[in-house]
């Protein structure tokens, strides 16, 4: 059974393509000792490569950083089986203004967006800590700003099962599955910008339930399936600070400690289906290209 995985940043993106490279190396290589045949797009035009490639294939995923990544899987959507999250779900959680409102107004915490003193300042379209500075400065076009939360830094690593059912009756899936909570490793430069250095996992913080409970909430609010990755902030209380709707490099540490197949999990839960729980059998630090290392 062939499964095209298609990663943009190897090819299209030199800044994240290390990053990019190692999330789609640790994807391919469960899928083929699953026994699945791998097919992967060349360098040319990317949306093209996926129009081209994805009616060979019996599934997809796209890896793609997320101001890009609604279009393409959108594309995959139309010839094969979605692996991932669903292209609306995708440009929903891209635009991080309109994901904030929609998690307050389900009580979910988010940092208030302010105007004036230290904040952390965003694109309001961005990719994981690209262009995220803290600063009291003013907010270029496209970006705002949020109150500046200091805590530890966590995320959330989550399968969500597809909604199953036909046109008259429908039924869910499993639910959320937990991969595993990550340490993330932020470093902070001299000119204010946050800088994303990697993590840890699996790490068993003291307000774990309640870290789990808000990513899990939020991934059913805002409809994610497939891999997901939650950030969040704890302080005096759990702040959710992202939501990415696609494999996440915590992924290289959670597979390299991992009992089970990161690809059956995600096969399986996109039929509904799929483990109610992991094992993993190790801790790992990773870098920010994804590089791993045992503790």
């Amino acid at each position: 059974m062939k499964v095209l995985l298609a990663e943009y940043a190897t090819c299209h993106d030199p800044t994240l393509a290390p990053e990019g490279a190692a999330m789609l190396e640790t994807v391919k290589q469960s899928f083929e000792r699953c026994g699945y045949e791998i097919v992967l797009p060349g360098c040319g035009d990317f949306a093209a490569e996926i129009e081209r490639l994805a009616p060979q294939c019996a599934m997809g995923l796209v890896i793609a950083p997320d101001n890009l990544l609604a279009r393409y899987t959108q594309i995959l959507e139309q010839h094969t089986h979605n692996l991932g999250c669903g292209f609306m779900t995708v440009a929903l959680c891209a635009n991080k203004v309109q994901t904030g409102k929609i998690l307050r107004s389900h009580g979910i915490l988010v940092p208030e967006e302010v105007t004036t003193g230290k904040r952390v300042i965003k694109p309001v379209k961005g990719c994981g800590s690209s262009d995220v500075r803290i600063s009291d400065g003013p907010v270029g076009n496209g970006e705002f700003a949020q109150q500046y939360i200091d805590g530890e830094h966590f995320s959330v690593s989550i399968v969500a099962s597809r909604v199953i059912g036909d046109a008259c009756l429908y039924f869910t899936g499993n639910p959320p599955l937990v991969l595993a909570v990550n340490r993330q490793h932020i470093g902070h430069a001299a000119d204010g910008a946050i800088q994303y250095l990697g993590g840890e996992t699996p790490v068993h913080p003291a307000r774990q339930a309640e870290i789990i409970e808000t990513a899990k909430k939020a991934v059913i609010v805002l409809g994610g399936q497939g891999y997901c990755g939650v950030d969040v902030v704890v302080a005096d209380k759990v702040y959710v600070v992202d939501v990415n709707p696609r494999i996440t490099t915590s992924l290289v540490g959670i597979a390299a400690c991992m009992k089970e197949e990161i690809a059956e999990i995600l096969a399986d839960a996109s039929k509904g289906g799929g483990p109610k729980q992991v094992h993993l059998e190790k801790s790992a630090r990773f870098d920010k290209h994804g590089k791993v290392s045992f503790i």
